[in-house]
């Protein structure tokens, strides 16, 4: 959710410098635009200046409609949160009905200590206005990236609050269509902090039987069903699922770099229980995880059947033990990462000195064993043996994979480098500003999104569409360009899947729905 609070003018200004990504998720569509004159989109609200009854302060976040603000009510001094969806963003009769329905919905569902508060909606020329209780703790998101993962017994609380969620939203014919954990705030800074479900701009009325077609959702969190175009409520349930996989071991289980790729692994449901910290998670919280994951709708558990089942219903007895450790969430960090860094950890190889890489150098002529310049996969799990490794053999494959861009099962010398400098942390400033100078062409000081594209290009493939998600990604300030210190940030904190999810355009799923009905990956109205 949003929220905001500023004059009209401001507003307008921020229509112009906002690409779009992030938040609400509302898609491109076909509707005819509405008329150019000023629409009104809430025909039962007060038409007033936001401004004259609220002060607005920072913005807290923005989406692809919404751009949220802190605000604080003149009379009460209260704080809040304000979502201003701009009405220029409002291209199609479609668009309008979603924001009208966010409003109803909220309205609609029940006060409860899970769901945010909205205060009032109201509406002026330009922007239509959620006011909405401000909630300080953060993203369930930004936690689940801080900590890797939670202990069993934290992982229990969450999906308990997400669960009942669904369940209040289910009574009530609301099916939300668009659960993950960026779309839970806490509510304080506390260890025990109420989480709270905030955004409701994807979620529909529905009856009881009533099925659904339009592709809407995150590309990680979306059912097989969804993909089908053909569902019900039990997509929420697929979702929190997802969550649920996320908060116990960090890493979403169905993943790829592509859309495709992510919709492929959806549809193939494979769930992968080896990867660390799993074999050490309770077979009462996997059994859990299946059956929310269960391919089949009809035999997925519903919301009541969740919270009935014994690893919540016995979650104080959960184990309380953290689920990993630093050099395996690093591996996992890494082995996410983006194009972006990868090549930026492979420059800093080639820039670093011969001195500070030989050791590494060594470690791979020792493991490389039949001398052809290529570590294998065999040779790399052997290597690392012999020399004292306590890396597992899923951690191995992980870090392969992050490395491997092309596919091809093995590690150069370079790959092998890139990995050791991540896990090592050897990329100090120095080496960043080189980086930064290999892609920064022009020499300007800043990254622009041309250089970018083509720096990925020598890849040898189009990335036009990796680069334009990487570029609105690691862009914070939204200026159009890649400075100095946000490609610092970018490369100190990890660019992985948790962010990019954001990024991803809803109205390529659909397209990439009929590309898998053709393909025969997908059968339409399959159930």
């Amino acid at each position: 959710m949003g929220n905001c609070c500023r004059s009209p003018a401001a507003v307008a200004r921020e229509d112009v410098k906002s690409s779009g990504h992030g938040g609400d998720g509302r898609k491109d569509r076909s509707a005819p635009a509405p008329p150019k004159k000023t629409i009104t989109v809430l025909p039962d609200v007060s038409k007033e200046n936001i401004e004259d009854r609220y002060l607005v302060d920072r913005e807290l976040g923005r989406g692809e409609f919404g751009v949220t603000y802190l605000c604080i009510d003149k009379g009460s001094r209260e704080l809040l949160a304000c979502k201003s969806i701009s009405k220029r963003k409002l291209r199609t009769a479609v668009d309008v009905d979603d924001v009208r329905r966010e409003v109803a919905i909220m309205k609609h569902l029940p006060r409860n200590s899970s769901i945010v508060t909205l205060k009032e909606a109201c509406e002026d020329d330009n922007a239509v206005h959620l006011v909405m209780e401000l909630c300080e703790g953060g993203e369930l998101f930004d936690r689940i990236v801080a900590r890797g993962h939670y202990t069993e017994r934290a992982a229990a609380a969450v999906t308990r609050t997400i669960v009942e969620v669904v369940q209040l939203c289910h009574k009530h014919g609301v099916i939300h269509r668009d659960l993950k954990p960026e779309n839970f705030l806490f509510a304080n800074k506390k260890e025990n902090s109420p989480l709270k479900a905030i955004d409701f701009g994807l979620s529909i009325f529905f009856k009881p039987g009533e099925k659904f077609s339009e592709i809407v959702g995150s590309p990680y969190y979306m059912a097989p069903e969804v993909l089908k175009r053909n569902y019900g409520p039990e997509i929420d349930i697929w979702s929190a699922g997802v969550i649920l996989y996320i908060l116990l071991c960090g890493v979403p289980p169905f993943w790829a770099e592509s859309e495709q790729g992510v919709a492929q692994a959806i549809i193939r449901g494979i769930i992968d229980f080896k990867r660390e910290p799993w074999p050490n998670i309770s077979e009462s919280a996997k059994s859990l995880v299946r059956q929310m994951l269960e391919p089949d709708p009809k035999l997925r558990l519903t919301a009541k059947q969740v919270l009935e089942h014994s690893w919540l219903q016995n979650a104080k007895k959960a184990p309380n033990v953290p689920l990993g450790d630093v050099v395996k969430s690093r591996l996992k960090q890494f082995s996410m990462m983006n194009r972006f860094k990868r090549k930026a950890l492979r420059v800093i190889a080639d820039f670093l000195s011969v001195e500070e890489v030989e050791d590494i150098k060594d470690t791979f002529r020792k493991i490389d064993t039949d001398d052809d310049g290529i570590v294998s996969i065999e040779e790399l799990k052997s290597g690392l043996r012999k020399f004292g490794s306590q890396l597992g053999e899923s951690e191995v494959q992980m870090l392969i994979e992050a490395v491997d861009t092309h596919g091809k099962g093995t590690l150069d010398c370079g790959e092998f480098i890139a990995v050791s400098l991540h896990l090592h942390r050897m990329a100090n400033d120095e080496h960043l500003h080189k980086a930064f100078s290999y892609f920064d062409k022009d020499g300007n000081g800043y990254i622009e999104p041309d250089e970018l594209r083509d720096a990925l290009m020598e890849d040898g493939e189009d990335c036009t569409d990796v680069a334009n998600d990487i570029f609105q990604e690691v862009d914070t300030d939204k200026d159009g360009l890649i400075s100095y210190d946000e490609f610092a940030a970018m490369m100190k904190t990890g660019t992985d899947w948790r962010k990019a999810s954001r990024h991803y355009s809803r109205g390529r799923f659909n397209s990439l729905s009929v590309k898998l009905m053709k393909d025969g990956s997908v059968n339409l109205g399959s159930e």
